[in-house]
């Protein structure tokens, strides 16, 4: 009954009365039980009758008149929810439980959403795929052998799935990108500050915010019901800000959506890798836009991706150090070699590299800024790789080319990520095997509202999100 339903139309007749939040719970329980074990996309679970006892209380307290009406939640193990573990999939924290919620997690209580558990992650929240030494590798929902990419592959297999209505995930460098590409579903890396958070390292407030939460859905609409839940300033981050409009409400009229004016980066001038046909699907579905008349150009940046890299790799190294710091870890070699690899070279980096770093980032920046002038978004892919097999930690080459760090396969999200810029994936097709691919739409900063927009504008053209995995 409920499967082929939205978001919204759940949300409807739970607020009606039509459907009880109890029935709602069992169907999303009933589909876990099932396809969990396969996928391993939802972790720390409470018991299933406990689940169902907040279900009831919900019916009889009417707490289902709420905004998310009692609909089930699983925050991704970054995130701390109080009575859950917040592990990062790191065995050093697999008894730690946090004393207070997260602010997204806080905002999504408050309207109406009934945790059940958390969602799986990469260790540590560091690589583009998500396996951990705890709970090990979570499933693409398309083929279960490969990788549902990271950080928050856990909360795109979930949804893609639909294990979960939408989900909250956090994105550094792709990931809630990367994970709703690999399976043909939108996520969404926010302006940061539009979804508040914590901030308890005061070092952090001179240097760029890298890390934001973000949300992931199988449509920009069922996005919109989520983000407007979450989103907005808060006294507790100084970072934070509100819109002055609510997502669901946001559209784009045809005559505007035929005059929007996309620059398509490809690869960047030849200095992005790219697996063969991910070019290919990206720029086939970039001219059934033109149908539409919005007017595609292939755009040759000024923005150096040299200085991109270098910039991304100082910057986010010194973030990740002070996050290992802030843990007091006891011996720094229990980690993944890819989170000793960024302490090792965030201990190292000293003031003139982080003048160095920001310099960089400015002159970036300003030409970003100056390309914004002439185009409503930007275009990238959100993928350099097809999904991968889940057993390797990551890629570490590129049609044979090898690559010279463990993220350089996550390279296309640098751009979004440093300079602060609203992006999308949208989903776009998938290959010759059946693997999902995604395309990043890129707005300005704080123009939110737009990216998501355009997204429902196309999920209404291609309805991208009527094709589903066939699990078993």
């Amino acid at each position: 009954m409920l499967e082929n339903k939205s978001v919204k139309e759940i949300i409807s007749n739970l607020h009606s009365g039509k459907y009880k939040v109890k029935e709602v719970v069992k169907f999303y329980l009933d589909r876990i039980q099932t396809y969990n074990p396969s996928l391993n996309a939802i972790v720390s679970k409470k018991n299933d009758d406990e689940i169902i006892k907040q279900a009831e209380k919900y019916d009889l307290d009417s707490l289902k008149k709420k905004p998310l009406a009692g609909l089930p939640f699983a925050s991704k193990d970054l995130l701390d929810v109080n009575g859950f573990p917040t592990t990062y999939g790191f065995p050093g924290y697999k008894n730690y439980y946090p004393n207070k919620n997260s602010l997204i997690v806080d905002r999504l209580i408050d309207a109406g959403a009934i945790i059940i558990g958390k969602t799986n992650t990469a260790e540590l929240g560091i690589g583009g795929h998500t396996t951990n030494r705890l709970f090990g590798e979570t499933s693409n929902a398309y083929n279960f052998s490969k990788s549902s990419g990271g950080s928050s592959g856990g909360a795109g297999a979930a949804v893609a799935a639909n294990l979960l209505p939408f989900a909250d995930g956090t994105d550094m460098m792709g990931s809630c990108r990367t994970p709703s590409a690999f399976a043909n579903i939108y996520g969404f890396r926010p302006t940061p500050g539009l979804i508040p958070d914590y901030r308890t390292n005061p070092n952090k407030d001179n240097l760029p915010i890298l890390s934001t939460p973000g949300c992931l859905a199988r449509t920009p609409n069922d996005l919109s019901i989520i983000l407007d839940v979450v989103s907005g300033k808060h006294k507790s981050d100084p970072h934070s800000f509100s819109l002055k409009q609510k997502f669901e409400e946001t559209t784009i009229k045809d005559e505007d959506f035929s005059n929007i004016k996309i620059g398509w980066l490809s690869n960047m001038d030849n200095n992005y890798k790219f697996e063969q046909g991910i070019l290919d699907i990206c720029e086939e579905r970039l001219k059934s836009l033109e149908k539409y008349k919005i007017k595609i150009e292939n755009l040759l940046s000024k923005i150096n991706p040299n200085y991109l890299w270098e910039s991304w790799c100082i910057l986010r190294s010194k973030s990740i150090y002070e996050d290992v710091v802030s843990m007091k870890l006891e011996d720094i070699n229990e980690m993944t070699t890819q989170a000793i690899w960024e302490y090792n070279k965030g201990i190292e980096l000293n003031d003139i590299n982080i003048k160095s770093a920001l310099k960089l980032r400015e002159g970036c920046k300003d030409e970003a800024n100056k390309i914004f002038q002439n185009y409503d978004f930007l275009a990238l892919p959100s993928q350099q790789v097809f999904p991968f097999d889940k057993n390797i930690q990551y890629p570490n080459h590129i049609n044979n080319e090898k690559l010279d760090t463990y993220h350089r396969w996550i390279e296309v999200h640098i751009l979004s990520s440093l300079l602060h810029l609203p992006t999308i994936n949208i989903p776009i097709g998938f290959n010759k095997d059946g693997l999902p691919i995604g395309m990043q739409i890129i707005g300005k900063k704080y123009e939110d509202l737009k990216v998501l927009a355009f997204a429902k504008k196309y999920e209404e053209i291609f309805e991208q999100s009527k094709t589903k995995p066939k699990l078993n």
